[in-house]
């Protein structure tokens, strides 16, 4: 049974600053293996669609992105959890659209927020091998959210 982290809310510092890129030594390591699956049994306890590890209080570069219907995002569509370390969006697409976002660490608001259609990401699995892939639509929306907060932007910072 995986731990199940307190997720920081709005105006926690630790929401508002540059992750650290997760060092080459880090890969494979136990303490990131754990924090993995115990972000992942975080992110599905709370009905999350995607987690960054600065929610759990962690200032460093690591996103899992995992669409699928639940109570908060009933048209999610299916997909397996993918795990990113230093993740980087390396093209956004011209096309843009209007999608509703909430966020694990801004309870009971959701809003409106514009991000690219498509997007192509590099990134490291826990074991430090690189993927390049691309990502469209929900999925695309929730890599460019969690990448945000690596970055210390909110959603909310994003409402039109």
């Amino acid at each position: 049974m995986s731990v199940i982290l307190p997720v920081a809310q709005r105006g926690e510092e630790i929401l508002k600053i540059k992750a650290a890129a997760v060092a080459n030594g880090e890969f494979n390591s136990e303490w990131l293996l754990q924090l993995a699956s115990a972000m992942h049994a975080t992110m599905l306890e709370r009905n999350g669609v995607g987690i960054a590890a600065p929610q759990v209080y962690i200032s460093k570069r690591l996103i899992i992105v995992a669409s699928r219907p639940n109570p908060r995002y009933p048209d999610a569509p299916e997909m397996d959890a993918v795990v990113m370390v230093n993740p980087e969006i390396l093209e956004f697409s011209q096309t843009t659209c209007l999608g509703e976002e909430g966020c694990l660490s801004v309870p009971n608001e959701r809003g409106q927020v514009e991000r690219a259609q498509a997007i192509k990401v590099r990134y490291y699995t826990l074991q430090g091998e690189v993927i390049e892939t691309t990502f469209e639509g929900f999925p695309a929306r929730i890599v460019q959210h969690e990448v945000d907060h690596l970055d210390g932007i909110l959603f909310v910072e994003r409402l039109n």
